[in-house]
């Protein structure tokens, strides 16, 4: 990765007739950001509202972000402005019709001051698993795209191809067997024992967390109800009646 050129952008898909493009967030007041107020910032990472108006596609995730913290949310935007002003011009994104009318229905407002006690661990923890995306990755959903409640981080969510979100609920078909030393050194590295993670799982940005954050989300998820759930990406995909989705060791599972 080259490291000069942080937050300038790029295509990140381009099939067909469907262009999505991260649009460069420097400072550069030509091709990037510089000429964006903090507000229309704040609309973008939390409400889904682009500095230009339009409805941002769902892959950015102001579903999440959208819990964050008015502190949290000044911070981020304070850093976006220290990047390296860089000039670099993209194409437009383009996104056919009917996506581009549905995508019109994501974004909710903010309708007044948000505020987090992180002060408690556990909050805490709750906290990063919400605003990190662990929930959306990690928990099923049923075919009209609304999550499971009684499966949430039990896993099982196809990523790329044959690659299936793990179970992270404390049932042995989970990560029972973690402990806080595991759970950060996990993190950390990418691997459990010689085990490595699946590159969806983005552990190289979450290894940046001090010991006490990573802590206190494992400590959350030591809270979350146990779901048994068996998911193993070292197996063949196989239909699971209990998610519903394809994953391996999905067959062994049984229907709710």
């Amino acid at each position: 990765m080259e490291w000069v050129k942080r937050g300038a952008g790029r295509v990140i898909i381009e099939e067909g007739d469907f262009r999505m493009v991260a649009p460069n967030i420097t400072p550069d007041a030509e091709t990037g950001a510089g000429t964006w107020t903090d507000d229309q910032f704040a609309r973008a990472i939390r409400e889904g509202i682009g500095h230009d108006g339009r409805v941002l596609f769902p892959m950015m995730p102001y579903k999440d972000f959208r819990n964050l913290s008015d502190e949290d949310l000044a911070s981020i935007i304070v850093y976006i402005r220290s990047l390296e002003p860089v000039r670099n011009p993209l194409p437009k994104r383009n996104i056919p019709f009917p996506v581009s009318r549905l995508i019109n229905a994501a974004p909710q407002p903010i309708t007044g001051p948000v505020s987090v006690n992180i002060s408690d661990s556990m909050k805490r923890g709750q906290y990063y698993t919400v605003i990190g995306g662990c929930v959306d990755c990690h928990t099923p959903h049923d075919k009209s795209g609304k999550p499971l409640s009684d499966m949430q981080f039990a896993g099982g969510v196809s990523m790329f191809g044959p690659i299936a979100s793990a179970n992270i609920t404390p049932d042995p078909s989970g990560i029972s067997y973690y402990d806080e030393d595991l759970f950060v050194k996990t993190i950390r590295t990418g691997h459990v024992g010689a085990r490595p993670l699946h590159a969806p799982m983005p552990w190289w940005v979450y290894r940046n967390m001090n010991d006490e954050d990573l802590k206190a989300i494992f400590g959350y998820l030591r809270t979350v109800k146990p779901v048994h759930h068996r998911v193993d990406n070292s197996e063949s995909a196989t239909k699971c009646k209990q998610c519903n989705g394809n994953h391996g060791s999905g067959v062994e599972n049984g229907g709710l």
